[in-house]
């Protein structure tokens, strides 16, 4: 079993161009994956206002970012590994697959992208909010931090699976689509 290796960085990684059109990709495809996702939950909550989402309209606010994730990582998957989420950048820090350099690149353009796009979101809006997310009456905050872990070594999981794991072969479009529905 070959060993992982890890780095810190190489000394032009900081202003090489494939480093930075990489870098450029993951802010790009995380504005992309939060304006639409959050943009579905407030067209939603404009739409039916007071009202608590039907079970019809959590599905199409899952699907939306679904395919929101899928879009985003499809298009930077080949410049920049399509990581789109802090989590995923960590894992391929961890697994030796980027650089430390690289890993801080892509996790402050992962915070600007999804700052901007929920700027952007209020101005287009006139500065509608998104109602956010909650664990459901009666589970405590231990029971969401259970949650959270668990879906998130699954997102994990199959982000190794598809798309990192060398061992896979080629995948092709199946990878994004996977990751994008396990959201």
């Amino acid at each position: 079993m070959a060993t992982r290796r890890y780095a810190f960085g190489r000394v032009d990684e900081a202003t090489h161009p494939d480093s930075m059109r990489a870098t450029l990709a993951e802010f790009a495809s995380t504005f992309i994956f939060v304006f639409a996702g959050e943009g579905t939950g407030l067209a939603l909550d404009r739409i039916y206002k007071d009202e608590a989402f039907s079970a019809g309209e959590l599905l199409s606010l899952a699907l939306a970012h679904a395919f929101a994730l899928f879009a985003a990582v499809s298009a930077s998957m080949h410049v920049s590994g399509g990581h789109v989420n802090p989590a995923v950048t960590f894992g391929a820090l961890i697994g030796g697959r980027i650089s430390v350099v690289r890993a801080i690149y892509y996790w402050v353009a992962q915070l600007l992208g999804s700052i901007v796009a929920s700027l952007l979101l209020r101005l287009v809006t006139n500065n509608m909010r998104p109602g956010g997310f909650h664990v459901t009456s009666g589970l405590g905050a231990g029971h969401g931090l259970i949650l959270e872990i668990v879906m998130t070594f699954g997102l994990m999981y199959i982000v190794y699976a598809t798309a990192i794991d060398p061992k896979r072969g080629s995948i092709g479009a199946i990878a994004p689509l996977a990751i994008g529905l396990m959201l």
